[in-house]
């Protein structure tokens, strides 16, 4: 029998394959996961540079040191985002673009989930926070 693969593996395996399919579903799209996070992140409410990139600080990679500011960017550009007094908002541009995504993203999460059950799925996101919280996270 095989050895177990410890969890650091599957985590940065899995995040590497969600990536790659979410670049993959999304490329057509002109969109990055980045900006579809933002985009979710705004729905909510407007933010400023610094609550997104709280918001978003376990996703950035530890290399990657702009932080969301670039890919926000890009949205404001795009008209998907407005940008106020250092707020940034969706615009209904970018709510429509949103709504018409969420398709799309949620056949790649009907993949993803393919064959795992909703108790399994809930236990799999339950224990990957309390092992998160274990080393000091406090999200």
């Amino acid at each position: 029998m095989a050895p177990l693969r410890p969890i650091g593996f599957w985590l940065k395996l899995v995040d590497r394959l969600i990536d790659e399919q979410f670049i993959e579903t999304m490329e057509e799209h002109g969109i990055t996961r980045r900006q579809w996070q933002l985009m979710n992140l705004l729905a909510d409410k407007p933010s400023t540079d610094d609550e997104l990139t709280e918001a978003l600080g376990p996703f950035i990679p530890e290399t990657e040191d702009e932080g969301p500011q670039a890919p926000v960017e890009e949205l404001v550009e795009s008209g998907w985002v407005s940008s106020t007094d250092g707020h940034y908002a969706l615009t209904d541009t970018g709510r429509a673009s949103l709504a018409s995504l969420g398709d799309v993203v949620d056949r790649t999460r009907a993949v993803l989930a393919e064959g795992i059950s909703d108790h399994e799925y809930a236990a799999t996101l339950d224990v990957l926070e309390r092992i998160a919280r274990n080393l000091g996270w406090d999200g």
